[in-house]
């Protein structure tokens, strides 16, 4: 907190007893004196301790913490899923029946560890979701209440005067938002450094037409919301945060809309953390160096990751994005891209039960590993969401048919989130190794890499960068490809 050290915004909040304000640890106020500061594990927990947000460094828009991405325990899950918006579509009710456990269970292990419950953790996101609408649109007040997902308009501005000790119109007054029309937009901030080429490269490179394109400079998707759909427009910032634009059909889903933007981008790690363990392997640290602050790339939608792993087993990338723009052609629901040239969502294992295997132009083992890997999606018995048990859906995974350990670790790196999934059956990373001088048989270089846990994924970009490959190079023109078409009969080509 006296050194102003930007790395730890999010890890904790500091309470200034004699002003009722709590900040971020960077906050650029000269400190208080020790004895007039407290300290919170999070936002919800200074907010129910009395304190209003600092106007100077607006600790409720820290990158969030580390922690819950990192972690695959009852807290770290929870709080994935109250990020996904879960508490206010399905109440504290739906949180423990996706975790396994009762009410009273989840609630006294976040309050040990968080400070705050369920309810009061969704009803400070409530908050930064009213302030975002509040300062980046002109929407009405009613509006934003609903949209924030507040019951009614005078817990909206009750909430909004008690955390920000400023009412509604007064926030709005004082900011100069760039509106611009159906959008929202925002700044997505994150701890420094940041290596924008493979986080960006990746996106593009396996980009599906139709659901992606690279346009102008900006990484460019259509997402699948609880309450609709929507199209975020994502590109680096001149600072330490992210350029967002938000095109939704339904407001409520905004929260979801961003928490889910974050882990597509990877944009809670902590890279000094990472850079540190790993800069301390003679072998990578060279190339620690060289590129600091590369990220994971994830996913917007676990389960369309794992459809389009699986297509992209024992193929090339090219051929991989042919094969999953065939089905969104043929079952992706459209949408309207004023914008540019997207045209669906990519399709929904719902969707897919109906596909018929043979229509799919791949061998007959990785047909019926599709169809394998659709109905236990569809059924439920796989689940891959924000809060999902890593261990149990790789578990899942690997008693399917046709699925690999090279499928099952690149969902679990993608999809998942795991920091430490290692994909060592990978032909790149083998290639990398062999270049670096390092074991070249996946147990022989498991082995190994044991020196890089918990971050053996991140390890993973760093080996991959070691290459040639487009996944390592943010584009310099557009990347648009023109979706594929699907003909009389269903059957889509290019």
């Amino acid at each position: 907190m006296q050194s102003k050290d930007a790395r730890f915004d999010g890890w904790f909040f500091t309470a200034v007893l004699t002003t009722g304000v709590y900040c971020r640890p960077s906050c650029p106020v000269v400190p208080p004196k020790p004895q007039n500061m407290t300290f919170h594990p999070s936002a919800a927990a200074a907010q129910q301790a009395g304190f209003r947000a600092c106007k100077r460094c607006r600790p409720d828009a820290t990158p969030g913490s580390p922690q819950w991405n990192e972690r695959a325990d009852l807290v770290a899950r929870a709080m994935r899923l109250i990020g996904d918006g879960v508490v206010d579509r399905e109440g504290v009710d739906g949180l423990a029946t996706r975790l396994g456990y009762s009410t009273r269970q989840i609630e006294r292990r976040l309050r040990a560890e968080v400070g705050a419950g369920p309810l009061a953790l969704a009803r400070a996101q409530r908050a930064q979701a009213a302030r975002l609408l509040i300062e980046t649109s002109t929407l009405p007040m009613a509006d934003v209440a609903y949209a924030a997902g507040f019951a009614s308009v005078r817990a909206f501005n009750d909430t909004v005067r008690e955390v920000f000790a400023l009412s509604p119109t007064e926030l709005r007054r004082r900011s100069r938002p760039e509106h611009t029309a159906g959008q929202l937009c925002l700044r997505l901030p994150y701890r420094a450094p940041l290596c924008p080429d493979n986080l960006f490269g990746h996106l593009v490179a396996t980009a599906v037409p139709g659901v992606e394109e690279w346009r102008a400079g900006t990484y460019r998707r259509t997402l699948r919301l609880p309450h609709g759909h929507g199209i975020a427009e994502l590109r680096p910032g001149p600072g330490p945060y992210v350029q967002c634009r938000l095109s939704l059909s339904d407001l409520r889903d905004l929260t979801t809309a961003i928490n889910r933007c974050r882990r597509l981008l990877d944009l809670d790690a902590d890279p000094e953390a990472v850079d540190e363990l790993l800069g301390g392997d003679a072998v990578l640290a060279p190339l620690i160096r060289k590129a600091p602050g590369r990220r994971v790339p994830g996913t917007v939608d676990g389960a369309e990751f794992a459809v389009r792993a699986l297509l992209g087993q024992q193929v090339s990338t090219a051929a991989a994005r042919t094969h999953a723009g065939r089905l969104v052609a043929a079952h992706g629901t459209p949408v309207a891209d004023p914008g540019g040239g997207l045209t669906h969502l990519f399709p929904s294992p719902t969707a897919l039960t109906g596909l018929d295997p043979a229509t799919v132009a791949f061998p007959r083992k990785r047909r019926e590993a599709l169809a394998g890997l659709v109905e236990v999606l569809a059924a439920g018995r796989l689940d891959l969401a924000a809060g999902s048990d890593w261990q149990r859906a790789r578990q899942v995974l690997s008693d399917l048919p046709g699925v690999g350990p090279w499928t099952v670790e690149t969902i679990a790196m993608r999809a998942l989130g795991d920091p430490d999934a290692f994909t060592a059956t990978d032909l790149g990373v083998r290639l990398a190794a062999a270049g670096l001088g390092l074991p070249t048989t996946p147990a022989a270089l498991t082995r190994r890499a044991a020196a890089w846990r918990p971050w053996r994924a991140y390890a993973v970009q760093h080996l991959w960068a070691t290459g040639d490959h487009p996944v390592n190079h943010m584009p310099t023109a557009d990347v648009v490809a023109a979706p594929a078409r699907t003909d009389d009969r269903g059957a889509a080509h290019r």
